[in-house]
């Protein structure tokens, strides 16, 4: 597999916010299958000592959020530099560097911000900038062809949870590139 959905929690929308989840799932939109999962949970404070400042904004938003969202957010933390080598080690064990397509929810978001946690860990990002996919282009797609599972489709597990957010939107996305992509019955 080489599309990999990946879905962060964070404290802060702009880079050099800090992350605090991390969830990633490999998928096939052609079929919908579903691969390896990874979620691991970081400090804050080792962001913070590798320069992310977090929001207030968002700090406030997650005091709103769910006990079980926000138990996520401390549940075995590691330093934010190992949770990253440990996400390019499962992503590279799966797919190569050439080859991931990263998904994130936003041209703007979770890939960006990924890349500049890597970025100020002084570690490498495992993709390659030209295969940075958007979830919210291909929704925005599916909805011009009066698809929209993002709404439509029943959330499993907790909302803001990392990796469920990945699940549910490698589901999602998958059904729309169906659509847009119909396979061939020879």
């Amino acid at each position: 597999m080489k599309h990999l959905m990946v879905d962060i929690e964070t404290m802060g929308t702009a880079p050099g916010s800090p992350i605090l989840t991390i969830g990633a799932v490999f998928f096939e939109p052609s079929t919908g299958e579903l691969g390896p999962q990874f979620y691991q949970v970081a400090t804050l404070r080792s962001e913070m000592d590798n320069g992310a400042v977090p929001d207030a904004d968002t700090i406030m938003w997650w005091l709103q959020q769910s006990e079980e969202a926000r138990k996520a957010l401390s549940s075995n933390p590691r330093n934010i530099n190992e949770v990253l080598l440990a996400l390019s080690s499962f992503a590279l064990s799966t797919s190569t560097a050439r080859n991931i397509q990263l998904w994130g929810n936003g041209a703007n978001f979770d890939n960006v911000l990924l890349r500049d946690a890597y970025r100020r860990a002084q570690l490498p990002p495992f993709w390659n900038f030209w295969n940075d996919r958007d979830v919210r282009t291909i929704v925005e797609l599916g909805r011009q062809l009066g698809c929209d599972p993002k709404r439509d489709m029943p959330f499993v597990g907790d909302q803001h949870n990392a990796l469920d957010d990945a699940v549910h939107q490698a589901k999602y996305v998958s059904a729309i590139w169906q659509k847009l992509v119909p396979t061939t019955s020879d």
